[in-house]
């Protein structure tokens, strides 16, 4: 089973495909914005791998293995973290951005927009 779980007026379900249904978490309908991730020293919306690649290097993040199929990965020496992206920047979701912020305190955060 694969899905998410919603819990709504004291009840749990699971929408398999919560885009699909208009639940919660999709963008679809409801007035519901998108999420961005947010450079917070310049309040700069990351719109590409290459913008937020910059930002990581600045911070000592490196590029940790090149999967050219399926992943980009950073890794920051002083740290046990590892961050790991899809391939296509379309593709980044709200939990990858919250991987980011969690992994950099105080210089990113995630926004509606």
């Amino acid at each position: 089973m694969s899905g998410v779980w919603v819990f709504k007026n004291g009840v749990v379900r699971l929408i398999e495909n919560p885009h699909r249904e208009g639940g919660e978490g999709s963008n679809s309908g409801g007035g519901r914005s998108r999420k961005v991730l947010v450079y917070t020293p310049t309040n700069e919306v990351i719109n590409s791998y290459s913008v937020l690649e910059r930002k990581l290097y600045s911070l000592g993040w490196e590029r940790y293995y090149d999967d050219p199929d399926h992943l980009l990965q950073f890794h920051k020496r002083s740290t046990v973290y590892l961050i790991s992206l899809p391939k296509d920047f379309n593709k980044l979701k709200p939990m990858h951005m919250y991987d980011i912020v969690v992994k950099n305190k105080n210089f990113f955060h995630v926004m509606d927009m």
